[in-house]
């Protein structure tokens, strides 16, 4: 394999397949297993552990030991960091170094600049993900109690695992019920703290870490005011990718917010009482982009707000996060495009910058194969199962492809035709068609000349 260079979407996809196969003879095993579990459940586990997705046909809870579980969340673990950037960090740790290929391979897939820049990134990521996992289950582990009925041993791995599972947007939980659970649906601080972690890491790494730097420029400000020393001025500290994805993403968060709270007032959210309303309406408002996490059960929802959280499943997370779907950044540019046409712009400019060509061509690419391959998917299955209701299938495929983990909770009761078409359907969405195509379609070596341009008539 070294005599060969693969691409970077070469070795990120061989990364997840790797792992995802490594997962399923994992998961396979007596030792891991309550009950007995077929090879296509296994697999489908495993993807959905890998591909951190959350969709589930075996209950965790029941189905799997406490082997099985830690092994799910390990699965989990090395998917939301991504196995390419463990596999670099090892060679780099374990050589001293690396080389400029490598380096270069990395850099692309972590959509770093500068090669200098590629391990400390990665050394941050790790970072970073264990500092907030680990905050992250302390939190769940005191807000737990004593009122659970659950061992001391059970809570730390519950709250562990649970950590990991919401920072990484997996959705898994260690109970049957998830967070609609009796124990912990009322728990109102263990559902706002979840919520909190899985939106730190559906941000993305080098938007955490350039939030990270911003606070600690306004820190340093501060002293040299209070100190004297002078203040001094360091332009875009916060750059214009972590904006507009921050921007993005407490306006979808705010709006969908907003309309679950007054669609479902008297519906599902009718169980809870004042303020703790609008704690659950924003759970079930964020959990959409790709966490996962229930709160409360989705079939009893309001036809309207079904669709509309199958559009916020479509929109998913920020890029190089652990979330899927098309990206907050995607729609950001979609709809900064659309304005600067009906402005009669030929450009499009935000926060005084200019946004490149190539990125509004990858942002319409992104969705165009996000809808063909969800479309895809709702066709293959409603042909493998042909009465069964279109909104319950196009509900999985939207979930499965932004790897959110919602279900109506139909995905057990699929044929195995079905749970293949999942299974490709989630893989896809992680490693996103955008990166299968790259990675199998041949680059043009020479592209120093251009065409005379042509218009078209569009409408």
């Amino acid at each position: 394999m070294k005599k060969r260079f693969y691409n970077p979407a070469q070795l990120f996809i061989s990364s997840f397949l790797l792992l995802i196969t490594a997962g399923t003879c994992l998961l396979k095993l007596p030792w891991a297993l309550h009950q007995p579990l077929s090879w296509i459940d296994a697999l489908f586990t495993s993807t959905s552990a890998v591909c951190v997705t959350g969709l589930i046909v075996v209950d965790t809870a029941t189905h799997f030991t406490f082997l099985g579980q830690l092994t799910i969340m390990l699965l989990i673990q090395a998917g939301g960091i991504g196995i390419l950037s463990f596999a670099a960090l090892f060679s780099y740790f374990l050589k001293g170094g690396s080389t400029y290929e490598n380096q270069l391979a990395v850099g692309v897939y972590s959509n770093t600049q500068r090669m200098s820049e590629v391990f400390v990134l990665l050394r941050r990521t790790v970072w970073v993900t264990l500092g907030i996992e680990m905050i992250g289950a302390v939190g769940i582990f005191w807000s737990l109690g004593d009122n659970t009925g659950m061992s001391y041993g059970s809570r730390i791995f519950y709250s562990l695992f649970h950590a990991i599972s919401s920072f990484c947007n997996a959705g898994f939980s260690t109970m049957s019920n998830g967070l609609m659970d009796d124990a912990v649906v009322h728990n109102y601080s263990l559902q706002l703290l979840i919520s909190l972690i899985y939106i730190f890491g559906g941000l993305g790494f080098p938007i955490v870490v350039n939030v990270l730097q911003y606070l600690k420029h306004v820190y340093k400000q501060l002293i040299g005011k209070w100190t004297l020393k002078g203040r001094f001025h360091r332009p875009w500290v916060l750059n214009i990718n972590s904006k507009i994805n921050l921007v993005t993403t407490g306006i979808v968060t705010l709006f969908a917010t907003l309309v679950i709270y007054i669609n479902e007032y008297g519906n599902v959210l009718a169980a809870h009482e004042g303020v703790d309303k609008l704690v659950i309406a924003f759970s079930t408002a964020t959990t959409p982009r790709t966490a996962g996490f229930n709160s409360i059960d989705f079939g009893a929802l309001q036809f309207s707000t079904i669709i509309f959280i199958m559009l916020l499943m479509w929109v998913g997370a920020s890029p190089n996060s652990t979330g899927g779907g098309i990206k907050t950044s995607t729609l950001a540019v979609a709809v900064l495009n659309i304005l600067s046409l009906a402005k009669g712009k030929d450009r499009t400019e935000v926060f005084g910058r200019e946004i490149s060509t190539i990125s509004i061509q990858r942002a319409f690419a992104t969705m165009f194969l996000s809808l063909f391959t969800i479309g895809m998917a709702i066709f293959s299955i409603s042909f493998f199962e042909p009465t069964r209701p279109l909104l319950e299938v196009a509900f999985e495929c939207f979930s499965a492809y932004s790897t959110v983990g919602l279900s109506l909770g139909v995905t057990s009761d699929f044929v195995t035709e079905s749970k293949v078409i999942l299974i490709l359907t989630m893989f896809v969405g992680r490693v996103t068609m955008l990166s299968v195509l790259i990675a199998f379609i041949k680059k043009v070596k020479y592209t120093h000349y251009r065409y005379a341009p042509e218009e078209l008539t569009i409408y």
